[in-house]
């Protein structure tokens, strides 16, 4: 089956994503993965600390993507899986795509504040070139109806 594979931070053009990417799986027979990566600085502390924080990194992740995650199934008979990883933004998305042959579409929200798309759509926009899938960037932007009527 073919997923879609979307990112799971703290933005809010990342609810833009959420939705594009559960509406194109929903109406397509897809599936949807989640990815959220852990930053390695969060764990620049003594073992123990760095234990501690990693278990509540992984916490505070899965609550987040459960939210999504029972509006996907509810609302739209997608049921995503989670994956969730530790290391650079950048690197862990092209690890994972690299991993998982099934994802045929990688799905990034672009922010919309004066700073640009963000550092995850201008890093992986300028090496699109030698990526396994192609990307589809959602506006930060765009109207839910907007989204739903496109989709």
């Amino acid at each position: 089956m073919r997923k879609f594979m979307v990112v799971l931070d703290d933005s809010r053009e990342c609810l833009n994503a959420m939705r594009y990417a559960t509406l194109r799986a929903a109406h397509t027979g897809a599936g949807v993965v989640i990815l959220s990566v852990i930053p390695p600085e969060e764990f620049q502390h003594w073992i123990g600390v760095a234990d501690l924080m990693r278990a509540e990194a992984r916490e505070r992740i899965e609550a987040h993507f459960e939210v999504f995650a029972k509006w996907m199934r509810t609302k739209h008979n997608v049921h995503p899986e989670l994956v969730i990883r530790e290391g650079e933004a950048a690197a862990e998305v092209l690890a994972q795509l690299k991993e998982d042959p099934t994802i045929g579409i990688l799905v990034l929200g672009a922010g919309s504040d004066k700073s640009g798309p963000g550092p995850l759509v201008t890093h992986l926009s300028r090496h699109s070139a030698s990526l396994p899938c192609p990307i589809t960037i959602v506006p930060g932007e765009i109207s839910k109806e907007r989204l739903e009527s496109i989709t």
